[in-house]
């Protein structure tokens, strides 16, 4: 199937094809025609599908073809909200090459910066407003943003909206919201209060599972190094020697430990920077660009910061921590592999990994590749899960026998 199959106006396609965009993925085959007739949408559907232009262009064209061939000051006909900044700027940027031809004013708006160039655009009017929830109620309460005219209502990764604590924010915002209007639901996984928050949202949706979180892509070839926490700063740069001048995406799982990467990375003549929630939004979006642009050889970041980054062509993905959270190494290598092209996955575990490695590829249903030609290798033996088992029982007895020689020697002093 081709685009052209799928009922979008001729100045989309035009855009599309410049974009050099030949065949829909699956999600957009699927939901594109659903959306253009009209349909509330429950899609199950993970970053890296595809999913952004399978909601944006559906909506650029509903606001081409209703808006009066976009004469006078535009009202928000569209409203998208997302978890994160950068989320968001993408899916805007999206808009902007998918709608270039089209007319359709857009703009996005998030916290971490000062509102005032955000405030000008929307006194200028827009059609299709992307949002984060906190800086969207906050010019809502200023006077600065009205939702009544609202058609079209998506909410971008779900989970990971509820998984930031956002649910509050959600639940106010469908309070203002017409109540008249088709609504996109997008999730990565459907847990049970997912699933009742979309039953408040939609109604009688039509209902998309593409590439379930459990699923990675098969061009995404995964290899794992088993090596020692002393180990990992110097396996890391045998690895990116090896790499020549590919571009890498870096994994931390805390914010410090991605500062104290990049700054290792520096100090070795690596041209590297790192994202995440202690970076003002200008500063991380400038590295971002920056890395887009080729500048940056390693990307260091975070996994709420990684969201929505959306880099063509990237190949490597590196897990330096390898997350606590099954689901969530799903997300991170599914940056590379995109549309199609080759990705490679390498991740560094220590001991005290390994049990997150089984439990990704009890996930996953698949083995990930040990790399054998190891020169860190891992010399600590690892728990199983008996020992790990025992271990825990010998910790809380010992917590206990602390707590309880420290009350004797209190009631003893007492006494005294």
């Amino acid at each position: 199937m081709k685009f052209e199959d799928l009922g979008i106006i001729a100045p989309i396609l035009k855009a599309i094809k410049e974009k050099n965009y030949i065949e829909p993925t699956t999600i957009q085959e699927k939901s594109i025609p659903l959306v253009i007739k009209g349909n509330d949408i429950l899609g199950s559907a993970q970053t890296g599908t595809g999913k952004t232009a399978a909601f944006a262009i559906p909506i650029i064209q509903h606001i081409y073809n209703t808006t009066n061939h976009l004469g006078g000051k535009p009202k928000i006909k569209s409203l998208i909200v997302t978890p994160t900044r950068e989320l968001a700027i993408q899916i805007d940027e999206n808009i902007k090459e998918y709608g270039k031809y089209t007319n359709v004013k857009h703009t996005v708006i998030f916290g971490g910066v000062k509102q005032g160039k955000q405030v000008d655009k929307l006194k200028k009017g827009v059609h299709i407003l992307t949002a984060t929830p906190g800086r969207l109620l906050d010019l809502i309460n200023q006077g600065y943003i009205s939702l009544k005219d609202i058609e079209i209502f998506v909410l971008d990764e779900a989970d990971r909206m509820l998984d930031m604590g956002f649910i509050h924010d959600i639940k106010k915002i469908l309070d203002i919201l017409p109540h008249k209007r088709q609504s996109l639901f997008f999730s990565a996984t459907m847990p049970r209060n997912i699933v009742e928050l979309s039953r408040k949202i939609l109604k009688n949706p039509k209902k998309i599972e593409v590439s379930a979180v459990s699923s990675t892509a098969e061009t995404i070839q995964q290899y794992v190094y088993y090596t020692n926490k002393s180990s990992k700063k110097d396996l890391l740069l045998h690895i990116l020697q090896s790499l020549d001048n590919e571009q890498v995406l870096l994994f931390s799982r805390t914010k410090h430990g991605a500062d104290k990467i990049t700054r290792n990375l520096l100090k070795h003549k690596i041209k590297s920077a790192a994202i995440h929630g202690n970076k003002a939004q200008n500063h991380r979006q400038k590295v971002l660009n920056q890395f887009k642009a080729g500048q940056i050889k390693v990307l260091v970041a975070t996994d709420i910061a990684a969201r929505g980054i959306d880099i063509n062509k990237l190949k490597y993905v590196i897990n330096y921590d390898i997350s606590n959270v099954a689901e969530d190494y799903v997300h991170r290598i599914g940056r590379s592999g995109r549309a199609g092209e080759e990705g490679v996955a390498i991740s560094l575990c220590e001991p005290e990994e390994n049990v997150y490695i089984r439990d990704i590829e009890k996930l996953i249903k698949q083995k990930i590749n040990i790399v054998k030609n190891n020169p860190f290798p891992q010399t600590d033996k690892p728990m199983t899960n008996a020992e790990k088992k025992e271990f825990e029982k010998e910790k809380q007895r010992k917590k206990q026998e602390f707590f309880a020689n420290r009350k004797k020697k209190q009631a003893k002093f007492s006494h005294k």
